[in-house]
């Protein structure tokens, strides 16, 4: 892109003055907060400035690869941009985004489309099925391309890993699709942990409730005719090949192993980004869980997911029990009568001394008496703005994959003890886990889930 090409201390002072604008926060407040959250990682020099990159007074050009849906929805979050390029397998579900963005090119391939648009794109979002993401968002960033992602992430911790790693190697800004991340609640859970307010916290519970998808079915015998305006082969991308059947797509696909990574993959980077963020998680020692309806093909109709961390510094280990298909935690003894417990998703914290849930206090009573914990933290000018302010040279965003990559990785573990489940039930087992070299120390067999085969023709 072509633009000015100002001093890498004015294009930093260009953008903190943005993002304190948009915040309300002075330039030293910003600073000081943005000290408190370093382990973001650090402003990589090759996005400040210099020949090929961008000033924060430049738009990007901006690609989106699968623009149906959700995809539709990031992109539309990024739009004061240049949207240049959009790429779906499936034309009829992306007629509308394509309806949106009339002077951006369209193609069915995503490969085609990078190589052809290399030179004229900046940036790339990424929203396909969960199986496709890891290659997709690697092709991009080996290019250079910034990278918004859909959580999560990638299908395997493999991949997930690969990216992270990719990422921090090209210098790339990144954002994992977990919008929660930049919101209020989020700072307040750290803020109100951080302060003390329950003491050091042991246990957390986190549940979802939500519908995602079909699951605890077996595969379709039908084999109807492929649409007109479905590429089928690219659909499949990475995964086994397998007939078409309208049940996979396109909202149903997040129930089936081979795409999607079922409600704890579609939901836990949501659920587990403040858990994550508040107690400096990282990888824990095991996980155990146990399911109902769970199968070969698809993920199961409920699970309750256990994983164990272990110390970190001065903070004492944890349990993080997670929960779906309508099961939930016994409703805490400190939470009023008539109060309502549950809803969709949410997460309670028990420490020493007290509990929350959500981000507020329980009871409400303590909840009033204590009040509002020091804001430690800055406030998010929004989760795709950070990402744009990121590709212009600003701090990371917020769920940059340093930060979400490890998260993400928990994430998909617990998939793997839901379809270890009956092994581990009938050996009475736990899954030991080596975060750091991504291998379960106890089950061998297990580690077939940690990285997957391609289908012939797609690599990392």
């Amino acid at each position: 892109m072509k633009g000015n090409r100002r001093t890498t201390k004015q294009r930093k002072r260009e953008c903190a003055k943005t993002i304190s604008e948009g915040t309300g926060l002075s330039r030293r407040g910003f600073m000081s907060g943005a000290a408190a959250v370093a382990a973001f990682t650090i402003v990589p020099r090759h996005v400040l400035g210099g020949p090929g990159n961008t000033a924060p007074s430049e738009k990007l050009n901006i690609a989106g690869i699968g623009v149906g849906g959700q995809g539709g929805g990031d992109l539309g979050n990024v739009s004061s941009e240049n949207i240049v390029a959009l790429c779906d397998v499936d034309w009829r579900h992306a007629a509308g985004t394509f309806k949106r963005y009339p002077k951006a090119r369209q193609y069915r391939d995503f490969r085609k489309m990078l190589d052809k648009e290399d030179k004229n794109i900046d940036a790339v979002v990424v929203a396909t099925p969960d199986h496709t993401h890891a290659v997709a968002t690697m092709m991009a960033i080996k290019m250079g391309k910034h990278v918004y992602c859909e959580k999560p992430l990638a299908h395997d911790i493999f991949e997930v890993r690969k990216l992270t790693e990719a990422a921090r190697e090209h210098k790339v800004a990144t954002q994992l699709g977990n919008q929660g991340q930049a919101s209020e609640g989020t700072r307040l859970v750290c803020e109100f942990i951080w302060d003390g307010a329950i003491g050091p916290v042991r246990e957390v519970h986190s549940w979802c409730n939500r519908p995602i998808s079909p699951r605890g079915i077996d595969r379709p015998k039908e084999t109807p005719t492929v649409p007109e305006t479905l590429n089928w082969d690219l659909w499949l991308g990475t995964a086994p090949e397998r007939p078409y059947h309208p049940c996979y797509l396109p909202f149903s696909w997040r129930g089936w192993w081979d795409f999607g990574t079922g409600v704890l993959g579609d939901i836990g980077c949501h659920q587990f980004a403040p858990i994550f963020r508040a107690l400096k998680l990282g990888y824990p020692t095991s996980v155990e869980a146990c399911s109902s309806g769970v199968n070969s093909e698809t993920a199961p109709l409920a699970s309750i997911v256990r994983y164990e961390f272990p110390a970190r510094g001065d903070l004492p280990p944890v349990k993080l029990t997670w929960y779906d298909g309508g099961l939930m935690p016994t409703r805490p003894a400190e939470l009023e009568d008539g109060r309502r417990y549950g809803g969709a998703d949410s997460n309670l914290y028990v420490g020493d001394k007290g509990k929350m849930l959500g981000h507020r206090l329980i009871p409400e009573a303590k909840m009033k008496e204590y009040k509002q914990p020091p804001k430690t933290l800055p406030r998010s000018p929004g989760h795709h703005k950070e990402w744009i302010l990121a590709c212009k040279g600003g701090p990371p965003a917020g769920s940059n994959f340093e930060a979400s990559g490890p998260m993400a990785e928990v994430v998909l573990l617990g998939n793997i003890a839901v379809r270890m489940g009956k092994q581990l039930y009938e050996q009475g087992l736990k899954l030991y886990y080596d975060g750091p070299n991504m291998r379960i120390t106890n089950m061998p067999d297990a580690n077939k889930y940690i990285r997957r085969e391609y289908r012939k023709g797609w690599t990392l």
